[in-house]
């Protein structure tokens, strides 16, 4: 199967890569992993990764060693609705680890894994940048902060509810482009 943008995410990689000087066209590398995942079904598979290189005139493994240094990026498929629950020291402190127990009891999933019905994927990463409103969770790009198993539930019901995939980069995203 040949991995391929459609002609508007194509335009979007196109326009990102002409921000940056001739020679230097590997700075678009994470904004077009962004765009890759959104549009790849929320994950960077090996022929994704190396179309992205392909872009930028660049190896795969290349695109491998960003993608598989930062948690944003998943290397491997991922439910609509990707949880990444911060468990660092403010979250930890403030009951990360009760909210992470609380959404894989009500999920009947574990860090890492996928429910059956594909909707939900539960991922715990470091630091999400928000430890004044701990604990918090992010889910696409939006952050939800100062949990508790009430709050986790209305957002996890909404979510199915809505039942799309949630991404980084999202429309607002794209059109800024």
């Amino acid at each position: 199967m040949e991995v391929k943008f459609n002609e508007e995410a194509l335009a979007v990689a196109h326009k990102i890569i002409a921000r940056y000087p001739e020679g230097k066209q590997k700075s678009a590398l994470i904004p077009l992993l962004h765009l890759a995942q959104a549009e790849f079904n929320g994950w960077l598979s090996p022929e994704t990764m190396a179309y992205v290189g392909s872009l930028l005139k660049i190896q795969a493994v290349e695109v491998y060693e960003v993608a598989s240094f930062y948690s944003m990026f998943n290397l491997k498929p991922v439910g609509k609705c990707l949880i990444e629950v911060c468990r660092t020291s403010s979250c930890w402190l403030r009951g990360a680890n009760e909210i992470i127990e609380h959404i894989e009891k009500k999920l009947g999933i574990k860090d890492g894994e996928t429910t059956q019905d594909g909707m939900f994927s539960l991922k715990t990463v470091e630091c999400l940048g928000s430890c004044g409103t701990a604990p918090m969770m992010m889910i696409g790009a939006q952050f939800h902060e100062n949990l508790t198993y009430e709050k986790v539930d209305t957002i996890l019901d909404s979510c199915k509810s809505e039942d799309k995939r949630k991404t980084y980069f999202d429309e607002v995203t794209v059109k800024d482009y």
